[in-house]
C-alpha cells in the first residue's frame, strides 16, 4: 500500500478513537469504538488455545476491522440499531473497502461477507467475543450508567452466540455471575 493510501486508512480509523459507544469505562468516561475493538483483539489472542483448529489470525483480523463501518455512521447501541442502520453501515464500509488498493479491495469485502454469514468457526468466535466484550464492559461500568432495559439485556446478550463452544458458554456463565453480583450489590433491579 502506498504511503498516501496508508495514511488515508489511518485517518479513517482514527475516527474510531473519537466515536464513543453507549458503554462507559470503570473510570467514568464513555468507551470509544477503538477501546472496544482493542480489547476484543486481546480477547481473541487470549482464547486462541481454546480453539486450536481455528484460524485465529483470521479471527484477529475480523476483530480488528469489525467496527470500521462505525467510522462512517458512529456507534448505534444494539437495542436501537435497526436493519436500515445495518444496511447503511455495511454499504458504506463495502464501498470504502472496494476502493482500497489490491489485495485489500478483495480481502476485506470477503472477510466482511464471512463475518456477516456467521457460518465459519472463525466468524462465530469473533461474534461471540464481540458480544461478550460489551457485557464485560457493562459490568465494569458504574451501574448508574445502565438503562433499565440493560438489566435483562446484560444476561441475554451474547447467550445465543456462545452455544457452539463449551469454553465460551463457561465464560458467559462467569460473566453472568458477575452481572448478578453487581445487580445484587446495587440493591437489585430498578422498579
Amino acid at each position: 500500500m502506498e504511503p498516501k493510501e496508508f495514511l488515508q486508512v489511518m485517518h479513517l480509523a482514527e475516527r474510531l478513537k473519537n466515536n464513543t459507544r453507549h458503554s462507559w469505562t470503570s473510570a467514568g468516561r464513555h468507551e470509544s469504538v477503538a477501546d472496544h475493538s482493542w480489547r476484543l483483539c486481546l480477547m481473541a489472542l487470549l482464547v486462541r488455545d481454546e480453539f486450536p483448529q481455528a484460524d485465529m489470525d483470521k479471527v484477529l483480523r475480523m476483530c480488528v476491522v469489525h467496527d470500521l463501518g462505525e467510522a462512517f455512521t458512529g456507534d448505534i447501541p444494539t437495542f436501537e440499531k435497526n436493519e436500515e442502520d445495518e444496511r447503511t453501515e455495511a454499504a458504506l464500509l463495502r464501498q470504502w473497502a472496494k476502493a482500497l488498493p489490491a489485495p485489500y479491495n478483495a480481502e476485506l469485502p470477503a472477510l466482511f461477507d464471512e463475518m456477516d454469514a456467521l457460518q465459519t468457526e472463525e466468524a462465530r468466535i469473533y461474534k461471540a467475543l464481540d458480544n461478550l466484550e460489551a457485557v464485560i464492559q457493562h459490568n465494569e461500568a458504574d451501574i448508574a450508567t445502565w438503562l433499565p432495559l440493560e438489566y435483562d439485556l446484560q444476561l441475554r446478550y451474547g447467550a445465543d452466540k456462545v452455544q457452539f463452544s463449551a469454553y465460551l458458554r463457561q465464560l458467559k456463565a462467569q460473566i453472568d455471575a458477575e452481572t448478578n453480583a453487581k445487580v445484587e450489590a446495587a440493591g437489585g433491579r430498578p422498579e
